[in-house]
């Protein structure tokens, strides 16, 4: 056996609650993996979206309804936390997959330091975006 053999990385099990917290994932794993989570989130979420958009254009009188329901205490809140989920989840999606299509048409986008890059102009455009529409739908401005 070479000396190069013998000190090849021992594999074992991985603890969940010991190794992954202190796992370091690179922002193009951490895209990806929030990539597939908003897009479950979007499709567990789809029958409210559906009940949102039909509450909101079937009459003026359930669009106040609904409207009360944003404004009306914890209600309200919890609503918009969830509507900020979706604006999160939405655009979050929607620039990864972008990111994508890019990296799919463009071959030299494809290196280590361009997908660094783009994974981290995803995480920023997505927070970025989502705290100005939060801040919209809370009133802020």
């Amino acid at each position: 056996m070479t000396e190069l053999a013998k000190k090849r990385p021992e594999f074992r099990n991985i603890n969940a609650f010991k190794d992954l917290p202190t796992y370091r994932l690179p922002a193009a794993g951490l895209v990806s993996i929030l990539h597939r989570i908003s897009g479950v989130l979007m499709f567990v979420l789809m029958p409210l979206i559906i009940w949102m958009f039909d509450t909101s254009v079937s009459s003026e009188i359930s669009f106040a309804r609904f409207r009360s329901a944003f404004n009306t205490g914890g209600t309200g809140i919890l609503l918009k936390l969830i509507a900020l989920s979706l604006i999160w989840a939405y655009l979050h999606h929607f620039i990864a997959g972008v990111r994508h299509v890019w990296m799919d048409v463009s071959h030299a986008a494809v290196s280590k330091q361009r997908g660094m890059a783009s994974a981290k102009v995803v995480l920023v455009a997505s927070l970025v975006l989502t705290a100005i529409l939060g801040a919209k739908l809370f009133g802020l401005y």
